[in-house]
């Protein structure tokens, strides 16, 4: 049974004339007819009483024609709801994200896009970079913010901005007074920094190891929350992505530059290569962008 073969027999059903019926779906009266013998040939029992002229639905005629009804009422919705969300109307975005993203790029893009579209549900979560790639991989994410460069080939990127990175020291430690610091201070002075399985961590090593040494924090914190609050109040120093420190607005530490260096990481949005992106994925990937022009605008990011 094909669709257009119900179409031509609703048609028929309404016109209760199979040359009339014909005319109005575009075939010839021939052809309409032996499309309706292959209907009930596939039914197995007769569709249409044809007495004469006449032309009336015989009980599993209008059995069918109910059904009929249904299925085309059915598609009809379908169009509408894909309609409307090729036009923004309704739809879900689900998007892993790295937790520091979360706590200052994620707010304003949310409720600038929920301004525009708030039929749209998006669904956020923070995870470490390993998971948030599993994710997309096995389709429970249509997006992920992470680090670039990303070596994956099933997995397309998109570069939203270059942050740099920052010390955090507390209000009244030695080194608050200084408009800049230098990396060589996490060699002499108490940090506390994330582990070393961090992408974060694994960028200042990077960078200290260039200058001869490693750090040696007095304690490694997953949770970026909780390192700040830790150095807040003068266990020792960090250093962080600027724009997350910055956002905190915490009266008890001094976000301070690094001197004479290029520490910093590349942020951007990945996405499966094959997976089809909705117009309101495609459009919050434009509101990640528009955002983070306005942070490389206002808050030095490159």
């Amino acid at each position: 049974m094909e669709l257009r073969q119900l179409e031509y027999f609703r048609s028929v059903c309404e016109e209760l004339h199979f040359t009339r019926a014909a005319e109005k779906v575009g075939i010839s009266q021939p052809s309409l007819s032996q499309q309706i013998r292959l209907l009930e040939h596939e039914i197995g029992t007769p569709l249409f009483d044809r007495i004469g002229k006449k032309t009336t639905p015989t009980e599993s005629g209008r059995l069918l024609l109910k059904y009929t009804r249904n299925i085309f009422h059915e598609l009809e919705q379908a169009q509408t709801a894909i309609k409307e969300l090729n036009g923004l109307q309704r739809g879900n975005i689900s998007i892993g994200t790295l937790l520091t993203v979360e706590n200052y790029l994620i707010p304003p893009a949310l409720l600038n896009f929920h301004r525009l579209y708030p039929a749209i549900k998006i669904s956020v979560l923070g995870l470490r970079t390993g998971d948030l790639i599993k994710s997309l991989l096995e389709n429970k994410l249509d997006l992920g913010i992470v680090f670039l460069p990303l070596k994956n080939n099933e997995l397309d990127s998109i570069s939203l901005y270059r942050e740099e990175m920052a010390f955090a020291v507390p209000i009244g430690h030695p080194l608050e007074e200084q408009d800049g610091i230098s990396l060589e201070a996490l060699w002499s002075t108490p940090s506390i920094l994330p582990p070393e399985n961090f992408f974060v961590r694994q960028l200042i090593n990077k960078y200290c190891n260039d200058l001869g040494f490693l750090p040696q924090p007095i304690f490694e914190i997953t949770t970026m929350e909780s390192l700040v609050n830790i150095v807040a109040k003068g266990a020792g120093v960090t250093i962080l992505p600027k724009p997350y420190l910055e956002t905190l607005n915490n009266d008890n530490i001094r976000v301070i530059p690094i001197l004479n260096s290029n520490l910093a990481r590349e942020v951007g949005v990945v996405y499966r290569k094959d997976k089809y992106l909705s117009a309101a994925t495609r459009m919050f990937i434009d509101q990640l962008k528009a955002t983070a022009e306005i942070y490389r605008n206002n808050k030095n990011i490159d």
